[in-house]
């Protein structure tokens, strides 16, 4: 009898309990967010009484954290994090990544620049050659959401403004999403830093500065470990 194929759920259970590996005891870790992320919180409670809390990229993984009886520390009152454990959009054979589909790129973005460490956990359908099939996220002013928006058409991209509820999605920055496809990022670094500095753009969710060292996949035959 064969036996039946993983489903996407049962991926990202597997590598959220092969990043527990990763966490050190004693120390304090980086939490991202999104569907894989509250796996691996999950997977946490077994060992939460060997850290010493968490540091949040959301309001969501936050409330998640507190109900299991984990401290959530401010990221202003911790100097350095061992380990941030997230996951990703798309993550290329670089350790290159776009993230930001749950709408936490900013907090995401400064919680992996605290770490030493960055672990990506994801399923094998996020890999990819070139970044790009997912639309990348980009959090903005409100007020320059029309202005960036036809600077990414200049580039070939189509940018949307983000809605939940027929309004536009308000980060917990309170802030706008604006999500671009049609875009091939070829030269991810190069890509950040150009985006990063138009007026207007709290965050573009391509993590090439804050990239991956490790990238746990979610394979039908296994965990597979991809190191950067």
């Amino acid at each position: 009898m064969n036996t039946p194929a993983p489903t996407q759920d049962e991926l990202k259970a597997q590598v959220a309990r092969a990043a527990l590996a990763y966490v050190e005891p004693g120390t304090i870790i980086g939490v991202g967010t999104g569907s894989t992320v509250n796996k691996f919180i999950e997977a946490l409670a077994d060992v939460k009484g060997t850290i010493r809390g968490a540091v949040s990229s959301s309001n969501a993984s936050t409330e998640r954290l507190r109900a299991l009886g984990i401290e959530v520390f401010d990221c202003n009152d911790v100097e350095e994090l061992g380990v941030y454990i997230d996951g990703a959009d798309e993550i290329d054979g670089g350790g290159h990544m776009i993230k930001g589909g749950g709408a936490a790129l900013t907090r995401e973005k400064i919680v992996a620049a605290q770490s030493r460490r960055f672990v990506c956990i994801a399923d094998a359908s996020k890999r990819v050659q070139t970044l790009g099939a997912f639309a990348l996220p980009v959090e903005v002013v409100p007020m320059a959401t029309s202005r960036v928006i036809r600077q990414f058409a200049a580039l070939g991209g189509v940018g949307r403004v983000r809605l939940k509820d027929g309004a536009p999605l308000v980060t917990d920055n309170g802030q706008h999403i604006v999500d671009v496809s049609g875009l091939r990022i070829e030269q991810p670094r190069e890509f950040e830093l150009t985006v990063s500095q138009w007026p207007g753009v709290l965050t573009v969710g391509v993590f090439a500065f804050q990239r991956a060292q490790v990238c746990l996949l979610g394979t039908p035959s296994g965990v597979e470990t991809l190191t950067f």
